[in-house]
């Protein structure tokens, strides 16, 4: 299938490792120019490296996107570099573990300029280039969360939430652009946040971390975790001309572990 990505510009957020890093070589591997960023150099480069052997470029920049300045960086530099982008996928690291009473306000803010306000930003300046191009796809990395919390992630559940009421604000308001704006929501993936959290966690039950990731591969119906290139594949569906009418959805990549009919 032809998903005519070719010669496209995408920028990928927290791309360094993880699902981000799947998303960018997973574009690329359909011929997508990608833009990546994360507070990690060294990681950076490496992604890069491996991007621009599979025949695309890559522009990579060091960025800490809870900051607006360095977003605004980013995305001036990346359109002086590309005079476009047509794909943006937000995404972010996890906040702590944890339950209501663990954190303080403080935390509570850190979160929520970590996973959401990070988003807001990104959309606030690539959304007016998208609309001049009348064309965009925006695609927003969150968590099965937002359909089915998960208990000691109380941080991760109340912005995520917040990220998806902005998505599907966005598809609403920026529709008549010819712009689509979905959710995907990752259930559990074989990723070093998924393996970091499981190692934190088993700790306060009492369990072995590969014991916590088994438990948690028993709750979807597939009775195994995700890998990120199978994330990533929907991904890149969703940024291509063949969801030319999806809008506003939140799909959930989780092998069946939500259990709700919507």
């Amino acid at each position: 299938m032809d998903l005519r990505l070719n010669g496209k510009v995408a920028l990928v957020g927290a791309s360094s490792t993880g699902l981000g890093k799947a998303v960018a070589l997973a574009l690329a591997e359909e011929g997508t120019d990608v833009i990546i960023c994360s507070r990690d150099s060294d990681k950076l480069r490496l992604v890069s490296e491996e991007i621009q052997k599979k025949g695309t470029k890559c522009l990579a920049i060091p960025t800490d996107l809870t900051k607006y300045s360095q977003v605004q960086n980013l995305v001036t530099r990346s359109i002086e570099y590309f005079g476009k982008i047509d794909i943006l996928v937000t995404n972010c690291g996890g906040p702590p573990s944890g339950e209501f009473l663990d954190f303080s306000v403080d935390d509570w803010k850190q979160a929520i300029n970590l996973n959401l306000m990070s988003t807001i930003y990104l959309c606030k300046e690539i959304l007016p280039y998208m609309v001049k191009q009348n064309d965009g796809r925006v695609i927003m990395i969150t968590s099965v969360s937002v359909k089915q919390p998960i208990k000691g992630l109380i941080l991760s559940n109340v912005t995520r939430a917040g990220v998806a009421g902005l998505a599907k604000s966005l598809s609403n308001e920026y529709g008549k652009n010819n712009i689509l704006v979905n959710i995907v929501c990752p259930g559990y993936t074989r990723t070093e946040r998924v393996e970091q959290l499981a190692v934190s966690l088993s700790a306060k039950q009492g369990l072995k971390p590969v014991e916590m990731i088994q438990n948690w591969a028993q709750l979807n119906s597939l009775g195994r975790l995700a890998t990120p290139e199978e994330f990533a594949n929907v991904v890149v569906f969703l940024a291509s001309e063949k969801a030319s009418h999806l809008t506003g959805t939140a799909i959930q990549i989780d092998g069946g572990l939500v259990k709700s009919l919507l």
